[in-house]
């Protein structure tokens, strides 16, 4: 018999062995697909489940979210968000649909919430606020530099993950796109008389704007597997603002269920502008609401408050006490604050100041670069709540001051801004130039407070601000910024007043930390950010500083041509000496 080789047996042994090991690693793949497979099931079968659950919101006086409550209790769940938004700077708004459940997991807490994109890349989500009206609650995460890059930007899905290895599977179908901030209905508002709706890139900038004929509002009612459209014309169309008729409730298939949506809220009623000639409807995240039913006493005849005090704020916790206290010690009765989603300590400060008996109202309003478009708003609020007589339109760091402000005739009525109120009836604005302080020499925020620590000046004033007779507004609500067009078809004019009548100290240039900060991100007004190396002849840039977020040479010292303290001595008298204990020191 003949024997085999030593090299040989090797041969067969290592292939036995190559055998052996394939059969193993076979058979734990066929159990893995299988356990793998019924785990997928049953988290199918347990998100439909816990789908049905209604996220439970505590909201306070003002609409904002207290403590929101979800009853999922999976390790790893993605969420389907309804609609996002590209803001600018590569931030991504997630809204919600309403009742979305969500994971109880601490919202507070960075790395349980993620955005998972198409290409498997994610970035941390942060719960931003719940919107009002429509509670839908919204997150907020940025792009990665990936995605970025890519040709389409597809909508994210909200990821919570107790682990960061854990991935909820995607959908192979296409996702839709990202909503694009520059183009898309944001906001609706509705009168007893028409629907008023907020959009961005449907008018250009420059007063471009789109003949109403160009255009219509387009109203959809989803449910029940039935969708129906009602097209309304467009009757103004100014700047974002537009406004068109109600719908007719009949033709929208509502008939008798009309009260009952009205009951329901504006969860299932989009509305939108549609460009005729395009034949495009303009991305929309606005509901509609129904036409308030106004009994005929139910808005006071008289408005409450005679003077108003109304601005956007972002991040201004800091300087909100002081600016409150003086304006109300002046004649302000009541403050309106549009909150351009602030992040700071604003709304503890804002409970102080109620508890010490200011009048604050405010209104969420995130969208960014849209502050013309807001204090439109504030006009249609402030009519449909009978709210103010007057408006007066200023920020956090401007104060209004006048040089034949008599201390003793006026102090303890309050009187001060109610005597300049014109008292010509055809006067429907009032128009005063400002005074722009720089830095006076201080490297760190003054803790007595910008009037008493800035009290240097440029020479020449520039842009004037406003203070206007809401019923005096043109019905177009056409403004720029602080100042609105008045309705001359109804007899009204504007009144420009002189510096030795009335001025509003703007402290612009504070000291370079908080200069820095309030100029790192202009998320109201559109306005180019300032590290941008564009439109270097703007009023709204800085003079010498350049683009670069470096503090420019001997700073504290800039935009100093006339020492003025008449300001700082005049809130010394109203509120006496900046002491610790005093309690009518300034802020």
């Amino acid at each position: 018999m003949r024997r085999r080789s030593p090299r040989a047996t090797g041969t067969f042994l290592l292939c036995l062995l190559l055998l052996l090991l394939f059969s193993i690693f076979s058979l734990h793949l066929s159990r893995n697909a299988i356990s793998t497979s019924s785990l997928h099931h049953d988290h199918e079968n347990h998100h439909v489940h816990h789908s049905k659950r209604a996220l439970l919101n505590d909201l306070d006086d003002d609409g904002f979210l207290l403590h929101p409550i979800a009853r999922i209790n999976d390790s790893s769940f993605s969420v389907s968000v309804s609609d996002s938004i590209l803001l600018p700077d590569w931030e991504i708004l997630l809204i919600l649909s309403p009742n979305t459940p969500l994971p109880p997991l601490p919202l507070d807490r960075n790395d349980n919430y993620h955005c998972l994109f198409r290409n498997n890349e994610r970035s941390p989500a942060k719960f931003f606020t719940v919107l009002p009206f429509t509670n839908r609650t919204t997150f907020k995460c940025f792009m990665p530099e990936s995605v970025r890059r890519r040709r389409i930007f597809s909508k994210p899905n909200l990821v919570a993950s107790s682990s960061y290895n854990e991935s909820p599977e995607l959908s192979s179908s296409p996702a839709p796109e990202i909503l694009k901030w520059n183009f898309f209905v944001y906001e609706s508002f509705s009168t007893e008389n028409d629907v008023v709706l907020f959009a961005k890139g449907v008018n250009g900038r420059q007063g471009n704007d789109r003949s109403p004929n160009e255009l219509h509002c387009v109203f959809t009612l989803e449910g029940n597997g039935v969708r129906n459209t009602v097209k309304t014309p467009v009757t103004s169309s100014v700047q974002e603002v537009f406004r068109c008729p109600h719908p007719d409730p009949s033709e929208l298939g509502l008939g008798p269920n009309y009260q009952s949506f009205q009951e329901q809220g504006p969860e299932k009623m989009t509305v939108s502008l549609e460009i005729i000639a395009d034949n495009l409807v303009v991305p929309s995240v606005a509901f509609y609401t129904p036409r308030p039913n106004n009994e005929p006493n139910s808005i006071q005849a008289k408005p409450k408050y005679e003077i108003c005090a109304c601005t956007m704020v972002y991040n201004v916790a800091k300087f909100l006490r002081e600016w409150v206290m003086y304006h109300s010690k002046i004649g302000v009765d009541n403050f309106l604050l549009y909150d351009n989603g602030s992040e700071d300590e604003l709304k503890n400060v804002i409970n102080e100041l109620r508890g010490d008996g200011y009048n604050i109202s405010t209104l969420l309003w995130i969208w960014p670069k849209t502050q013309e478009a807001g204090f439109s708003h504030s006009i249609l609020y402030s009519k449909s709540m009978g709210m103010c007589k007057w408006i007066m339109y200023v920020d956090v760091d401007e104060f209004v001051f006048s040089p034949l402000w008599n201390l003793d005739e006026n102090e303890k009525h309050g009187s001060h801004l109610k005597s300049m109120v014109p008292r010509e009836k055809r006067a429907g604005q009032v128009s005063v130039h400002c005074l722009e302080f720089g830095p006076s020499g201080q490297k760190v925020h003054p803790i007595e407070g910008v009037t008493q620590g800035y009290t240097c000046r440029k020479k020449v004033e520039q842009r004037h601000k406003s203070m206007v007779l809401v019923d005096a507004v043109d019905p177009s609500l056409w403004n720029v910024i602080h100042h609105f067009k008045v309705n001359e078809k109804g007899g009204f004019v504007s009144v420009k007043l002189g510096l030795d009548k009335w001025v509003v100290n703007h402290y612009k240039y504070q000291a370079w930390d908080e200069f820095k900060n309030k100029f790192r991100r202009r998320v109201s007004a559109y306005v180019v950010d300032w590290k941008q190396n564009v439109n270097l002849n703007s009023k709204d840039r800085t003079p010498g500083l350049g683009s670069e977020a470096v503090e420019p040479k001997d700073w504290a010292n800039k935009f100093c041509e006339v020492r003025d303290e008449r300001l700082k001595s005049f809130t010394q008298k109203l509120f006496g000496s900046f002491r610790s204990n005093d309690t009518h020191a300034m802020a």
